[in-house]
C-alpha cells in the first residue's frame, strides 16, 4: 500500500473496532477487541485503552505502518469522566445513559438552560460534568472519544463540537455559552472545542514508538459513535438520510441548516459543514421480536408480496408513548385488526413502521431540513428484501448502498478530512 492511510477508532458499549482507510474510502484493514476481554468492568478506562489498543494493532498489523498518516476516535455519545493535569482518571466515568439523580443540580440547569440546547435532561453531559467538578484534583471534565485522543495526542485539553453538544456546547455561535457558569460550573473545566476534522497535534513520541508509527502521524478531532456511523455510510450531501433498523426506529438526515426541536428531542450536529439532524421512534425492530424469533421474521418474510398492500394502518408500539415523529406520552398502539396469517401479520407491521419512517422524514422537512432525496439504511433490518422494497415503495426515493456500517469508517473519513486540511493529501 503506497497511499496515505487512515485510521479510525470507535469505542463502543462493548468492544472497540478500528479500520485503515484510502483517500478512495477504500477499507484495507479492521480490527476489533471486546472490552470484556481485559476485564469485568465496562467503565474502566484501563480497559477501554487495552481494547483500542488491541484494535488498532490488529490494523496496524495488517498494513505498511509507514504509510498511517493520521487517527480519528469516535466514542459513545455523553460518556464522562474527571482527569487530572495529567489526564489520570479521577473517578468511575459516568456512562452515556447513567442518569444524574441530584435535583438540585438538574434544577440549577433548568433554570437557565435554553429550549434549544441538547443538554437537557439527567443523562446530559452538562449534569454529570456538574457531578464530577466536586472530584478532589479535577482540572478537565472531558468526553470519552477526547480521552483516548488525549493518550494518543499526549495533552488532555480538547473535544470536537459534536462530543461538546449535550455537555452544552452552542453549535451556532460555536463557543461554551455563558449561561452555562450560572449554573455553577466551572468554566476552566470544560476543554476547548474544535470542528470534527480538525487536526489536534501530532501523535506523543511515546505512543508513536508503542505502535511503531512515525512521529508525524496526525491525530485528528473525532465525533459522537452517532455521527461517525452516519458519515460511515458515505452520504454526504443535503437530502441525504440514513435510517437505522434496530431495536428502535432511528432517521438522521443532513442539512444545509440546522434544526432545532426540542419537544422531539431533535437537535443539530454541526459537521463537514453542514448540519445532521435526526429524531427516534418508539417503535422498530423490538416490536416484531416481541411477536417474532429472528428466523420466523426471515422465513415470513420470504411469503410476503411488497407490492401489494394490506390496506391496514399499523401503529407498531409494544405500549403507549410516542416521542418521533408524533409526541404524545399516551400514543396508543395500532396493531389490530390481525391479519389471519402470521406473513400477513408480519407485513402489516413492516408497513406501519415504513409509514412511521415516511412520517419521520417529513417532520424534518416541515421543522426546516432539506426534503429527503435519498436513503441509505443501517441495522438488521436493512437485510430484510422484503421490508426494503416496502419502505422503498412507501418513501420514493433512491435507496443507496451504505459504503459501510462501521462508525469506525466514519471517524476514518473524519480522519482523511484532517490530513487534507494539513496538506497531506
Amino acid at each position: 500500500m503506497t497511499v496515505p492511510l487512515a485510521i479510525g477508532i470507535d469505542l463502543g458499549t462493548s468492544g472497540a473496532r478500528a479500520v485503515a482507510m484510502t483517500p478512495q474510502f477504500e477499507i484495507v484493514a479492521q480490527g476489533a477487541a471486546r472490552l470484556a476481554d481485559f476485564g469485568a468492568n465496562p467503565r474502566s478506562p484501563k480497559i477501554w485503552w487495552q481494547a483500542v489498543e488491541a484494535a488498532l494493532n490488529a490494523v496496524l498489523s495488517q498494513v505498511d505502518r509507514a504509510w498511517v498518516h493520521a487517527i480519528a476516535v469516535d466514542a459513545t455519545s455523553g460518556t464522562l469522566l474527571p482527569v487530572d493535569a495529567e489526564g489520570t482518571p479521577l473517578a468511575e466515568p459516568l456512562m452515556y445513559d447513567d442518569k444524574v439523580s441530584t435535583p438540585q443540580l438538574l434544577a440549577r440547569i433548568a433554570a437557565v438552560i435554553p429550549a434549544e440546547s441538547a443538554a437537557h435532561g439527567a443523562t446530559s453531559g452538562l449534569a454529570k460534568a456538574l457531578v464530577f467538578q466536586s472530584v478532589p484534583g479535577v482540572v478537565k471534565v472531558l468526553h470519552q472519544a477526547d480521552w483516548i485522543a488525549g493518550r494518543l495526542a499526549g495533552h488532555f485539553r480538547t473535544t470536537d463540537e459534536n462530543n461538546a453538544l449535550k455537555t452544552g456546547y452552542d453549535p451556532i455561535d460555536r463557543h461554551w455559552p455563558d449561561w452555562i457558569a450560572e449554573t455553577g460550573l466551572k468554566a476552566s473545566l470544560l476543554p476547548r472545542v474544535v470542528a470534527p476534522g480538525a487536526p489536534l497535534e501530532t501523535i506523543a513520541p511515546y505512543m508513536a514508538s508503542a505502535f511503531g508509527l512515525s512521529e508525524e502521524v496526525e491525530i485528528i478531532a473525532g465525533t459522537t459513535d452517532g455521527c461517525a456511523s452516519f458519515l460511515a455510510t458515505g452520504a454526504d450531501r443535503p437530502g441525504d438520510g440514513v435510517t437505522a433498523l434496530g431495536s428502535t426506529l432511528t432517521l438522521k438526515l443532513l442539512s444545509d441548516r440546522p434544526v432545532f426541536a426540542p419537544d422531539f428531542g431533535i437537535y443539530s450536529h454541526r459537521i463537514n459543514g453542514m448540519w445532521l439532524a435526526g429524531g427516534a421512534s418508539n417503535s422498530g425492530g423490538k416490536v416484531l421480536a416481541h411477536f417474532f424469533a429472528a428466523d420466523e421474521i426471515a422465513r415470513l418474510s420470504a411469503a410476503i408480496d411488497p407490492d401489494v398492500p394490506t390496506g391496514l394502518d399499523f401503529y407498531p408500539l409494544l405500549e403507549p408513548g410516542e416521542r418521533f415523529p408524533v409526541l404524545d406520552p399516551l400514543w396508543p398502539p395500532r396493531l389490530t385488526p390481525r391479519p389471519a396469517g402470521d406473513a400477513g401479520f408480519l407485513k402489516a407491521m413492516l408497513e406501519g413502521i415504513s409509514a412511521i419512517e415516511k412520517l419521520g422524514y417529513d417532520r424534518l422537512t416541515e421543522l426546516g431540513a432539506p426534503p429527503l432525496h435519498s436513503v441509505r439504511s443501517l441495522g438488521g433490518g436493512a437485510a430484510n428484501p422484503a421490508w426494503t422494497a416496502i419502505r422503498e415503495n412507501r418513501l420514493g426515493v433512491p435507496f443507496l448502498p451504505a459504503h459501510s456500517q462501521e462508525a469506525a469508517a466514519g471517524a476514518a473519513r473524519l480522519a482523511l478530512i484532517g490530513l487534507e486540511a494539513v496538506g497531506d493529501l
